[in-house]
């Protein structure tokens, strides 16, 4: 069981960044790939980033490509979203996701452990 809670959303101007972070209950966290989605009003939720247990692979989303990183510590049990050069369309709901079991990285369906959710606002 992993639960998560996520932090760090506010309200920015474009060009500005922010961290996100995702602390999580359990004591496998190593053990699980986490990923980042976001959903913003009449979308869908959208895959943002994601990252293996130790790290190694790495995936984003071709929108935040270059802007944002997805890093984790799990001495911790925190992963982490920087973004930066923030743009009004990146303006939504961002959730922290977990998972163990599988290879699948993209799809909400790929992540049984969800987070409540933190609001980013970009003004322009």
């Amino acid at each position: 069981q992993v639960q998560l809670v996520e932090s760090g959303g506010g309200l920015v101007q474009a060009g500005d960044s922010l961290r996100l972070s995702c602390a999580a209950s359990g004591r496998t966290f190593s053990a699980y790939r986490m990923g980042w989605f976001r959903q913003a009003p009449g979308k869908e939720r959208e895959f943002v980033a994601a990252l293996s247990w130790s790290g190694g692979n790495i995936y984003y989303a071709d929108s935040v490509k270059g802007r944002f990183t997805i890093s984790r510590d799990n001495a911790k049990n925190t992963v982490y979203l920087q973004m930066n050069s923030l743009k009004p369309e990146d303006t939504a709901v961002y959730y922290c996701a977990a998972d163990n079991a599988g290879s699948k990285w993209f799809s909400i369906i790929d992540y049984y452990y969800w987070g409540q959710g933190t609001q980013v606002t970009v003004s322009s």
